[in-house]
């Protein structure tokens, strides 16, 4: 697009390109990175978080260092982790593994981390790292079934995804639902403009075509 820099979302989440087209931002291109995701012996959540996005902004800047197109763009990465206490939770592939994760989520409270990591034209990295407590209901038998059948939890960070049915499980929330989602809006879009990315561009060329 004309009038704007390029920008690259070192992401194939179709939770992350929703996130970042509500606020109004069109990724030129999406690039995912291959990254083994576990964490490491003994590493505490924030630290995984803040590593791993880390790890796929610089993955995603070596893929566009190469592309006369993308280069100088700016890149939005992100990694999310469910933790309770200090325990990590899986992104649930097995069945088996979502339904621990529901079990041990059930009346309880847990914590969503989201590490950013922004690159700017220049080849500098701005990180945030942002925290939300949630609180699910007590999970009774059939709502774990019912919802393992579902089958949303597949890929989920500790096996849900709480814009579909799970949000009907949480009791409280303290901090960002976008968070949770994948994609914490707020701090995204305030690193982006204070690097000095037109944020409302979009805004304006949306109204302009209503």
């Amino acid at each position: 697009m004309i009038g704007r820099p390029r920008l690259v979302l070192a992401s194939g989440s179709p939770r992350r390109l929703s996130l970042i087209n509500q606020a109004g931002i069109e990724p030129d291109a999406l690039r995912p990175a291959e990254l083994d995701e576990t964490p490491r012996k003994g590493e505490l959540p924030r630290a995984c978080a803040t590593r791993l996005a880390r790890a796929k902004a610089e993955a995603a800047l070596a893929s566009v260092s190469v592309d006369e197109e993308l280069r100088g763009a700016f890149i939005i990465a992100a990694d999310t982790v469910v933790a309770v206490g200090r325990r990590i939770l899986p992104k649930a592939e097995l069945l088996d593994e979502a339904q621990q994760c529901l079990r041990l989520l059930s009346g309880r409270n847990h914590r969503v981390y989201t590490g950013l990591c922004i690159v700017t034209p220049k080849e500098s990295f701005r990180q945030r790292l942002v925290e939300t407590r949630v609180r699910f209901k007590r999970l009774g038998e059939e709502d774990i079934e019912a919802y393992l059948a579902s089958g949303e939890w597949r890929g989920k960070a500790g096996g849900y995804a709480i814009q579909g049915l799970a949000g009907s499980f949480v009791v409280k929330m303290v901090g960002s639902y976008t968070n949770v989602v994948g994609l914490p809006l707020y701090e995204t879009v305030t690193l982006l403009g204070g690097e000095g990315y037109p944020i409302r561009f979009g805004w304006i060329n949306a109204a302009t075509v209503v």
